[in-house]
């Protein structure tokens, strides 16, 4: 796992030694890190590019963009098809066209509350307090052999997320998340790495997920990453509905056409033939 943090020594951030912490120093590590609050305030817009792939070597292509204050779009190329979810800021959106559907509908409730998490442009640890969020330190706990801070991050929402912080970097290196789905609460966990720096922000470019327990795991790994890339904001509203096509006829209820009967032609009327002048 430290391997994939190797872009970041480029900072030179003498590492800490392990004893007491707080969340706030945890996190005002982690922010400084990553580049500091200037770099992250300079940046308006990402746009990710790259590839999910999934169980049984499924394949997708994908673009996530987003744009401050919260606006998201994520894009998934699948066999062809370009499906799509998004949010605006108020009301969030979604084409699905392997399900049939070429034109646009709301998001459920779950997915509702997904995509505002992810429209968090800076993540749940920058300004927490200012975004409702609580982070606390609940101590250590291994993570593939190697002690990592444990942070409880409670969002606003009153959704609940333990963060595994690198004790050497500060950066988070795996996510444990608890939410409640149709009155159940279902636990998912995600690895990140491979961070590299974007317009001196450092962000992982690999997330592998899965829900907790499970052997089946879902990876995203991004080969661009664009800083304030322009991205309209049209981008993440709500496309109108395409006009239906009128449908056709329903030819067994139509009669055939009789055949025009042909009518004699008119009788024309004799004249007397015209004397020529000079003849006789």
């Amino acid at each position: 796992m430290r391997r994939t943090l190797l872009a970041i020594t480029a900072l030179a951030l003498v590492a800490a030694p392990l004893m007491a912490q707080t969340a706030d120093d945890i996190v005002s590590k982690y922010i400084k890190t990553i580049g500091g609050m200037e770099k992250i305030d300079a940046v308006k817009s990402l746009r990710r590019s790259g590839k999910f792939t999934g169980g049984g070597g499924f394949e997708a292509a994908i673009l996530e963009e987003n744009k401050r204050p919260n606006l998201v779009r994520q894009d998934f190329v699948i066999q062809g098809m370009t499906g799509v979810r998004a949010y605006d800021g108020k009301s969030g959106w979604k084409i699905e066209p392997w399900e049939g559907k070429k034109d646009p509908e709301p998001l459920g409730e779950e997915e509702m509350k997904m995509i505002v998490e992810d429209s968090d442009f800076d993540g749940p640890l920058v300004n927490y307090a200012r975004k409702g969020n609580k982070v606390e330190f609940v101590g250590m706990e291994p993570v593939e052999g190697t002690d990592a801070y444990k942070l409880k991050v409670t969002l606003a929402n009153g959704d609940v997320r333990y963060y595994f912080m690198d004790t050497d970097y500060f950066v988070p290196i795996k996510i444990e998340t608890k939410r409640m789905i149709r009155g159940a609460e279902q636990e998912y966990e995600a690895s990140l790495g491979d961070y590299k720096e974007v317009n001196g922000w450092y962000v992982p470019f690999s997330v592998e997920s899965n829900a907790k327990g499970s052997q089946f795991k879902q990876k995203v790994t991004y080969d661009k990453i664009e800083a304030n890339a322009p991205i309209a904001d049209a981008r993440f509203v709500k496309p109108a509905m395409q006009p239906t096509q009128p449908s056709a006829p329903d030819a067994s209820n139509v009669q055939p056409k009789k055949p025009e009967e042909k009518k004699p032609p008119a009788t024309e009327e004799k004249k007397p033939p015209m004397a020529q002048r000079g003849v006789r």
